[in-house]
């Protein structure tokens, strides 16, 4: 199987197992959700994580260098391919991340309370957790990716199954940039930066507030759009801001962008 094909697939396990991943994590370990509700986690709405999935991409090509032996310890080439793996994840996590706040005027997710973190973006934690990631999938998934290719090829049904999701995942991934096109444009307007997940979790603490059913898959479906919904929040937030007469103007509107990017 070619180049492209296996990386097409490697796309489509990452996407999926990365979302599982972010799905528990959120769940029972992420401090973001002291609640412990299930939250939809990722840029797209359906259950996959692009970043995951190119993450995983990634990962098979740089366990691929492992066959040119250029250390000859083998403990020390593992240790240098698992670090290896940990810089380029984080790389692109950074671009990812960056690209995101500055084009889109979008906060994908947030480390600013980690040690160590650059922009909020990146920090040593994660770093260290994708490192372990990049062990596990040395040593748990990498020596079986070759078998798992051959028997897609010899079963053209898993096939279709990917064709369907690239289908699905490109119009999900359409309607995800047309929201988030709508979004940037509200935050230039009023120079502010959205937090992704922050206004997720906030149209769903309406949602149950007013009795109204909340769709996990569709985590912006509500009786008002979102920016319906981020409006609010800001004339909430303005309305505060008011009352406080001992700040100057520059200062209250410092604290207002401030307060709109927690």
């Amino acid at each position: 199987m070619n180049l492209f094909l296996t990386l097409a697939f490697l796309f489509f396990i990452g996407s999926v197992f990365g979302w599982v991943l972010e799905l528990f994590f959120r769940r029972f370990i992420s401090a973001a959700n002291p609640e412990r509700k299930w939250i939809n986690p990722g840029f797209c709405t359906g259950p996959y994580v692009p970043l995951y999935g190119a993450g995983l991409c990634f990962l098979f090509l740089i366990a691929s260098l492992e066959d040119t032996e250029l250390i000859a310890d083998p403990f020390w080439e593992k240790t240098v391919l698992f670090l290896w793996m940990a810089v380029c994840m984080t790389a692109i996590e950074y671009v990812a991340g960056i690209l995101s706040i500055k084009i889109a005027k979008v906060r994908l997710w947030d480390y600013s309370d980690q040690w160590g973190n650059i922009q909020g973006i990146i920090c040593p934690k994660f770093s260290a957790a994708w490192a372990v990631l990049g062990a596990a999938y040395y040593f748990l998934i990498h020596p079986h990716i070759l078998g798992a290719l051959h028997w897609l090829a010899q079963n053209l049904a898993f096939s279709f199954v990917i064709g369907m999701f690239y289908g699905v995942f490109i119009i999900d991934l359409a309607h995800s940039l047309q929201l988030v096109s709508k979004l940037k444009q509200f935050a230039e307007e009023n120079d502010v930066l959205i937090k992704y997940e922050n206004l997720k979790a906030h149209i769903r603490s309406v949602q149950e507030e007013n009795a109204q059913k909340y769709h996990f898959f569709r985590p912006f479906h509500s009786a008002q759009s979102p920016l319906e919904h981020l409006q609010e929040r800001l004339d909430l937030i303005r309305k505060e801001l008011e009352d406080d007469r001992v700040l100057p103007p520059d200062a209250v509107f410092g604290k207002l962008k401030r307060r709109l990017k927690r």
